[in-house]
């Protein structure tokens, strides 16, 4: 499994909203609400032949608030 981050701007007033509804997927490693451009920032594993755009497609960038995400793929832990 590897991990990505995934960086989400919500709609005015959705930021909870948006990450109630991650957590209820049971997909998300790790969620955290941040300053700046984005509201929050969550890490998933995904299997090593997981279509990663399909994945983020279909369970992330789906849910209703969303309105941009940002996906940064890791290639190495030091």
């Amino acid at each position: 499994m590897k991990p990505i981050f995934v960086q989400l701007q919500c709609a005015p007033g959705k930021t909870y909203e948006v990450a109630d509804a991650l957590y209820a997927t049971e997909l998300i490693s790790e969620l955290y609400s941040t300053s700046g451009e984005y509201d929050l920032l969550l890490k998933i594993y995904v299997e090593s032949e997981e279509d990663i755009g399909k994945f983020i497609n279909d369970h992330v960038a789906s849910i209703p608030g969303i309105v941009r995400s940002l996906t940064t793929l890791t290639f190495r832990a030091f």
